[in-house]
């Protein structure tokens, strides 16, 4: 018996350091440095072993290897390569798509609401994103605005009433805010309190870290056969709830027969249109309620803890620097004394101070900390000449390029000035990406940024903030994807407004 498990031992081992020393080999032999720690798991290894988030860990790799165009990572069987340099990110996100447009990550058959326009890849993605975009143009988002202002009246009032409210948790009760104003605006959802939305719970769990969501996000990344074998159905659980009440929204909006100019309308239109075609290369797809359903999906969680995070780390940055809250709350105070109380679309998008304090924010703590992709055909890298084989897994930092002193000067002081009309072309090209970069940048990000802007517009106006932070500065929960601050809340104080 001890013979045995010494010979299954000594053969996994013997298996185990092979890997490695093959993922090793491949990429020395491309002329590219190798990520010696958990040779045969990389990053991931280190990430479920650890208590960090994975963006922390890729940042030591950038900072290890400094004048590194991309750095060789263990991913398995599978090639991966950490993508540094600028010219080379810019290569994967956008200059050379035709070879990097796979997202890095597919479902498995069956997860329905994991069908959406951010896990599609290839043709299917096109067809769904161009069907998509009409839901987020300007003219749409002017006519939700309305929606959002009066969601974010709403909180406001909401807060309150529950004073208590003020000093805990603000993140979860910011994502409350964040699900009915996407709820109201983009699904026609309504509830007599915006904070009964019965879409909250399901949003809440579905972005919730843990052991078991972790292990199924590596085993996605470092070997796509093994996640196949697997046959896990990530958003499972949800199917259920949400495939119903989207059909229910879908069949109400039917027979009302009335257009709102909202997701519910847009999926009526494609319900009508019948298959959706791309006419390069000819294939169909059926607009089946499954697949809008599993798009409402990505929107709701996309609409939800994203925009809550981004609201949360900007006041958290205003609740450290008086000045630019001072600045912010002036020009605010003005907008609504100009407009007599009143708070549009337009008003919103003339703050300009309030953009540099949201962008700002953002380059410091971008929602996700690093995109992944997947080469689909064999290319070269420009800086470094590297070669990239079909099949390898690629990620390209945002955290890190945020934070790179060599890009953005002092990046680790919240300095909203940077994205001043005078400054902005000091900016480093295309390297500020807080949602992504190329054509599967964030198919949300304008309707994102507006529910953003009209949390912020009304909770400033109505309070000023205070930030606390443990002991030992910043740090961030143990996350796969997202930048999400721990050890730190904000204290809510209502503002003494002159009449």
């Amino acid at each position: 018996m001890i013979s045995t498990i010494l010979i299954i031992s000594g053969a996994l081992w013997a298996i185990y350091y092979l890997i490695g020393l093959y993922n090793e080999t491949y990429w020395k032999k491309r002329g590219v440095k190798f990520y010696m720690k958990h040779k045969v798991f990389g990053p991931m290894g280190e990430f479920l072993t650890s208590k960090r988030a994975l963006f922390e860990i890729f940042d030591d790799i950038y900072k290890m290897y400094p004048k590194e165009p991309a750095v060789g990572v263990g991913s398995m069987l599978t090639p991966a390569l950490y993508v540094k340099d600028p010219l080379n990110v810019q290569h994967v996100l956008s200059l050379d798509f035709n070879s990097f447009n796979h997202r890095g990550f597919e479902t498995n058959e069956g997860d329905q609401l994991g069908d959406n326009v951010l896990f599609m890849n290839g043709n299917r993605w096109k067809i769904m994103r161009q069907n998509m975009t009409p839901l987020f143009t300007a003219t749409k988002l002017k006519s939700m605005y309305y929606i959002l202002d009066r969601s974010a009246t709403d909180f406001v009032n909401y807060l309150n009433q529950k004073p208590e409210l003020l000093k805990k948790d603000i993140f979860h009760t910011l994502t409350t805010f964040c699900n009915a104003a996407i709820g109201a605006a983009v699904f026609g959802v309504g509830n007599e309190s915006i904070f009964e939305s019965p879409f909250l719970a399901m949003a809440l769990d579905s972005m919730k870290p843990s052991t078991i969501r972790n292990i199924q996000f590596a085993i996605a990344s470092l070997n796509d056969r093994l996640f196949k074998l697997s046959g896990i159905k990530i958003f499972k659980k949800h199917e259920e709830f949400f495939i119903s009440a989207i059909k229910q929204v879908i069949r109400k909006r039917e027979a009302e027969n009335v257009k709102k100019h909202d997701f519910a309308d847009l999926c009526v239109g494609l319900i009508n249109k019948g298959t959706l075609k791309d006419h390069d290369t000819g294939l169909e797809l059926l607009p089946t309620d499954e697949i809008l359903a599993a798009q409402a999906f990505f929107f709701f969680l996309a609409g939800s803890e994203p925009s809550a995070s981004a609201i949360f780390v900007t006041l958290v940055e205003l609740g450290m620097n008086p000045e630019p809250l001072r600045r912010v709350h002036e020009e605010i105070d003005n907008a609504f004394e100009k407009y007599n109380d009143t708070m549009t679309y337009d008003t919103v998008n003339e703050m300009e101070y309030l953009d540099m304090v949201y962008n700002e924010a953002l380059r410091m703590y971008p929602p996700i900390g690093f995109l992944t992709r997947q080469c689909v055909k064999d290319t070269v890298l420009p800086n470094g000449n590297i070669r990239v084989s079909k099949g390898t897994k690629i990620f390209t930092p945002i955290f890190e390029v945020h934070h790179d002193s060599t890009l953005f000067s002092d990046p680790e002081v919240f300095n909203p000035d940077r994205f001043s009309r005078e400054n902005r072309h000091k900016l480093p090209n295309n390297m500020y990406m807080p949602f992504g970069e190329g054509k599967r940048l964030c198919i949300g990000v304008r309707y994102a940024t507006l529910q953003v802007k009209a949390g912020l517009v009304h909770l400033l106006r109505n309070f000023t903030v205070k930030t606390h932070v443990g002991k030992g500065g910043i740090k961030y929960s143990k996350q796969n994807m997202q930048v999400r601050p721990d050890n730190v809340n904000i204290e809510l104080i209502p503002r003494s407004l002159k009449n």
